[in-house]
């Protein structure tokens, strides 16, 4: 077998981040060296205790996981535990953790795990952008030496899910999108549009929920509430935003649809602040920064979500 991908997520668990993480570790073509939290879905001791849980649940306690900033870099922002509960794994008093985080901040793993993996990691980002944005403020030149970066962030015709133009990810801390944005010469973005675009239906994830598993027995139960709201708010689909990215990640070959522009980061708007501004016409003269995915292969995505939760 070839060698496998080494892959570092930066992500804010979520109950959303959970599905994705167990694709992750469910991919054989890839090795996931290690979590780096954010707060951003809740808080930081609520995000690193289920970074932590998950890699026991899905039995990757090898899996190290790395404390990132409990803020946003300039502005407070206020957190979806009204979509993801307040413990962010929908408040079903799940026991903590055996195992502890470890003592090195996540913005400095993510540089020396840069260095370790150099020109061939696989970075990719589920929520607020702060811990990278914190790691290129320390060193620059990380950059140069990560192979793929994929984000899942932004809404690009401006159809926002926090506020009427705004992404939660990216809305949570636009100051730290503008530096990643600014400074990686080319993002890959799954946006919260194409997450409409590629939605679950309720019926077919409840029928991969009843699976005899214990990660499709732990999904279930932490994901009960936000699906319940979910169908509630949103219709006969469930929206598993980081899902899809971590599917283009993983399997990039799904991609059927998929637009380059220059994009950026509006800071200071007041209806706007957060919006990700897509270039399309390519007016402002300025180099194609991002690959948008507009398209993904729903199949593939489903069959990565369902081998997640059925696998042993």
């Amino acid at each position: 077998m070839s060698k496998k991908i080494p892959l570092l997520i930066d992500t804010d668990p979520g109950v959303d981040d959970a599905l994705a993480l167990l694709m992750a570790f469910a991919d054989e073509r890839h090795d996931v060296v290690a979590l780096t939290v954010a707060a951003g879905n809740v808080g930081l001791e609520y995000t690193v205790r289920n970074a932590l849980k998950l890699c026991e649940v899905a039995g990757r306690e090898d899996v190290p996981v790395f404390a990132g900033t409990a803020d946003p870099l300039v502005y407070p922002a206020e957190d979806a535990a009204h979509v993801h509960g307040r413990d962010g794994f929908g408040d079903v008093d799940l026991p903590l953790a055996a195992r502890k985080v470890e003592a090195e901040h996540a913005a400095l793993a993510i540089l020396r795990l840069s260095h370790q993996y150099a020109g061939e990691l696989l970075l990719v980002a589920l929520g607020p952008l702060t811990n990278i944005a914190l790691a290129l403020k320390l060193d620059p030149s990380l950059p140069q030496r990560v192979k793929r970066f994929v984000v899942m962030g932004g809404a690009i015709t401006g159809h926002g899910n926090i506020t009427p133009a705004a992404e939660f990810n990216i809305a949570f801390d636009p100051e730290s999108a503008h530096i990643v944005f600014t400074s990686f010469p080319f993002i890959e973005v799954a946006d919260w549009e194409a997450t409409i675009a590629h939605g679950l239906l309720h019926r077919d994830v409840e029928q991969w929920l009843a699976a005899d598993t214990d990660k499709a027995r732990f999904y279930e139960l932490i994901s009960r509430q936000t699906r319940l709201w979910s169908e509630d708010s949103r219709g006969e689909r469930w929206y598993a935003a980081d899902a899809l990215a971590m599917a283009w990640a993983l399997q990039p070959e799904g991609g059927k649809v998929v637009e380059q522009r220059p994009l950026s980061i509006e800071l200071t708007g007041t209806r706007t602040r957060g919006a990700t501004i897509v270039d399309w016409n390519r007016q402002t003269g300025v180099p194609d920064n991002t690959a948008l995915l507009i398209g993904y292969d729903q199949a593939r995505f489903e069959a990565q979500v369902r081998g997640a939760l059925l696998g042993q």
